[in-house]
């Protein structure tokens, strides 16, 4: 573990460097990396959360994109990127994403971050392309120049998959917790309760306006403890779900299963021992093949982490997004023919129906086609489980993946 979280932070830290480096900290900080030599050059923005609180998620997002970009440069696509900083603000996104395209003309962005809304009406306006992961709010579902490589699920609707997760498990009280300023977050939170809810698990503590940034999470404890929660999904930080755990955990409170989104792999190496503790026993998601399932795609994504990135070991959530990302663009390049615009990028990844992410979402897909957003989460429905026990995650039985449907008719509200 110790190996890993080094070189994972020494390639994060490098990049930190550079945007110092090259334009000071902050939402108006960037950098560019070079492509290689011959062919045309794309440069590319790659928007995300590298310091405040949303930095503990997307801060690894650019390791990724490098790690992308070397397969890409081997497959004859020279991709140039700049790094911008949000500062995890809906206004550092916008002022950053400005920058990009006024200063740095990108060709398009890539963006994951939990306040990307901010940035995205200006860059629809703009017609630039965006390829990412939909982790913030619903602007993914509507403008026709965002592509999500999880697939544009609408948060609002209530998937089976949630709730049959926890009944198995033997969940009889659910709670959960999701952010107020990031839409995705609360619609989460929610969408877990109303799953549950409807397979016979009772709803203990639903608290879908949680501030982005706290730590204060023991009245969260104390009250999920008083309400007899055996369960719990969060769509909040995986350090402040840990630290639920552990107040929990204090007040002698085991839970039968609690449900990660965000801390599978990398992510908890990168916690060091403590976050290692606190993820004993708990369910990890990830929206694409673990590495422990030992595929052709993982095998690939592995050795270009520690081919072009430096990186050995599990990848992060966001490493996985910035290698799956740099795929889709290729993708779209392809399909565009020879000397693409902007918009004829556009046309042709609306056309792309069937992306497997680098094979990574074994024999599912997800589309980019506008008639098919917010029709179903992820690749097909579909999420891949592992449980954290000793030092490694294991694969669970029945769960790699685990599919679910949309629930007609049952809908959640961010407000």
């Amino acid at each position: 573990m110790t190996g890993r979280k080094s070189t994972r932070l020494a390639a994060t830290a490098a990049v930190a460097t550079l945007v110092a480096a090259g334009c000071g900290s902050g939402a108006k900080s960037s950098t560019s990396n070079g492509g290689t030599a011959g062919g045309p050059t794309y440069t590319v923005g790659v928007l995300t959360d590298l310091t405040g609180p949303g930095s503990n998620t997307a801060g690894s997002f650019p390791v990724g994109v490098k790690a992308g970009i070397g397969v890409a440069a081997k497959a004859g696509y020279n991709i140039k990127y700049v790094v911008a900083d949000t500062g995890t603000s809906p206004s550092g996104a916008l002022t950053a994403a400005q920058r990009l395209v006024d200063q740095d003309h990108v060709f398009a962005v890539f963006m994951t971050s939990v306040v990307g809304f901010g940035a995205a009406s200006y860059l629809t306006s703009k017609g630039i392309p965006v390829v990412g992961a939909a982790v913030d709010g619903p602007e993914w579902i509507t403008s026709p120049n965002m592509f999500s490589v999880l697939g544009t699920q609408d948060y609002t609707k209530v998937e089976s998959t949630w709730g049959d997760f926890w009944k198995q498990h033997g969940v009889t009280t659910l709670g959960s917790v999701g952010y107020s300023v990031e839409p995705s977050s609360a619609e989460v939170a929610k969408g877990y309760a109303a799953s549950a809810q409807r397979v016979g698990i009772k709803v203990g503590y639903l608290n879908a306006n949680f501030p982005l940034g706290s730590t204060n999470v023991t009245p969260i404890a104390l009250a999920m403890k008083a309400a007899g929660v055996d369960g719990l999904g969060t769509g909040i930080l995986t350090n402040s779900t840990f630290a639920i755990i552990d107040d929990l955990r204090q007040e002698g409170v085991n839970l039968k299963a609690a449900l990660i989104p965000v801390g599978y792999g990398g992510d908890l190496a990168q916690g060091g021992p403590g976050a290692q503790q606190s993820a004993q026993g708990l369910y990890f998601l990830d929206g694409y093949e673990p590495i422990e399932m030992h595929t052709a795609a993982t095998a690939r994504l592995q050795s270009a982490m520690q081919t072009y990135a430096g990186v050995s070991g599990d990848p992060t959530f966001s490493e996985y997004q910035g290698y799956t990302t740099v795929d889709a663009f290729t993708k779209g390049l392809k399909a565009a023919g020879r000397q693409p615009t902007q918009a004829s990028f556009i046309k042709a990844m609306l056309g792309i129906t069937n992306y497997n992410a680098a094979g990574l979402y074994g024999s599912h897909s997800v589309s980019f086609a506008m008639k098919d957003r917010g029709l179903v989460s992820g690749a097909d429905n579909c999420v891949w489980i592992t449980r954290y026990s000793g030092t490694t995650f294991h694969l669970v039985t029945g769960e790699d993946p685990i599919c679910g449907t949309t629930i007609p008719g049952l809908k959640v509200s961010a407000s």
